[in-house]
């Protein structure tokens, strides 16, 4: 009999509770409800079908094959069984905070050869990448790869560290051994 009286009792501590919760609730005032509608979850950013770039629509011409179009524009997302000779090329981002962006690029072949393409004015790989940065920093793309005047600086500067310390240039690497131990234990 005591487990049923202490269920009782934890049931009728809900009830107060949620009645007490419920009472708070409404006592809310304007300001508060205004920052609780403030907050949204989080959204995922969705990324659907093939980015065509400006670069990519400029190097199709008519009379290339189909597997030209292919290697330069990669499969198409639309494959209509009954309009076989045309492939659509359709993308969509959806990002929280931003509108969402849509284009499309129809490809159009005359039997097994590329007769003409149509559709939105692609953006450039550069135009794409600044309009979808979400850190919002615009600006030129910086340039990785070093020139043969840098890494000959580069290549000076290290062989003078190297002297100053009192070793060779060619000391800077340690020898190689003799022989490699074998990569899997005999059995």
């Amino acid at each position: 009999m005591p487990e049923i009286s202490q269920r009782r009792s934890w049931l009728l501590v809900g009830a107060v509770a949620a009645t007490l919760s419920l009472a708070a609730c409404s006592s809310f005032n304007e300001r508060s409800r205004n920052a609780l509608n403030a907050i949204t979850p989080y959204k995922v950013e969705v990324v659907q079908g093939n980015f065509v770039s400006k670069e990519q629509v400029e190097q199709l011409k008519p009379g290339m094959s189909r597997q030209q179009v292919r290697e330069i524009l990669g499969t198409s997302l639309l494959n209509d069984v009954f309009h076989s000779n045309r492939w659509d090329y359709v993308f969509t981002i959806r990002r929280q905070g931003v509108e969402a962006q849509q284009r499309r690029l129809t490809v159009f072949f005359n039997g097994e050869v590329l007769d003409r393409f149509e559709g939105d004015t692609m953006p450039s790989e550069q135009e794409f990448v600044a309009a979808v940065d979400a850190r919002g920093r615009a600006g030129k793309v910086p340039v990785l790869e070093a020139t043969e005047d840098q890494l000959k600086k580069f290549d000076t500067a290290k062989d003078k560290a190297k002297t100053a310390e009192g070793d060779s240039p060619s000391a800077a690497l340690p020898p190689l051994p003799p022989s490699y131990p074998p990569l899997e234990s005999g059995r």
